[in-house]
């Protein structure tokens, strides 16, 4: 048990400015798939729909092979399960992302949440706070919400 936590926490950690860029890489690689994975959660029920367009979103952001990228959504799944907040995740990509590659993961993140067609009360306020966490400014938020609900076709 004791270890499991140290690996979790550790996997969650930022890496050392001279640690390798493959561990710098997996460690954002990680925190964008929770982030992906909590908006599929707020919902009631995850559909195939969102759990398509969490695989696409880590499909377009990062250069991984499909097998990488399930066995990421599952350490993903597990990680989230297990996390109290979102602040260790946010705060990931706060260090490594400007503000328009983060504008680009709150969209991926609002392609998920209107995947299947509609916005729940729960998934509208999780976004809100992820948004907030990568202080993405409010306009552009709106801006991002509005492009993933027309593609989505949502009304």
């Amino acid at each position: 048990m004791l270890r499991t936590l140290k690996d979790l926490f550790g996997a969650l950690a930022a890496p050392p400015g001279g640690a390798p860029a493959a561990s710098r890489e997996h460690t954002l690689q990680l925190a964008t798939a929770v982030l992906l994975v909590e908006v599929m959660r707020s919902d009631t029920q995850i559909g195939d729909d969102e759990r398509t367009a969490a695989l696409g979103a880590l499909r377009e952001t990062f250069a991984l092979s499909d097998d990488e990228i399930a066995r990421l959504v599952e350490l993903a799944e597990r990680t989230a399960r297990d996390a109290h907040d979102l602040h260790t995740f946010t705060s990931t990509l706060n260090d490594t992302y400007d503000t328009g590659d983060k504008l680009r993961i709150v969209e991926h993140l609002w392609r998920v949440a209107y995947a299947d067609g509609q916005l729940a009360a729960h998934e509208n306020h999780v976004m809100w706070r992820i948004a907030d966490l990568l202080h993405v400014p409010h306009g552009a938020y709106i801006n991002a919400k509005m492009r993933a609900r027309d593609a989505a076709g949502a009304a």
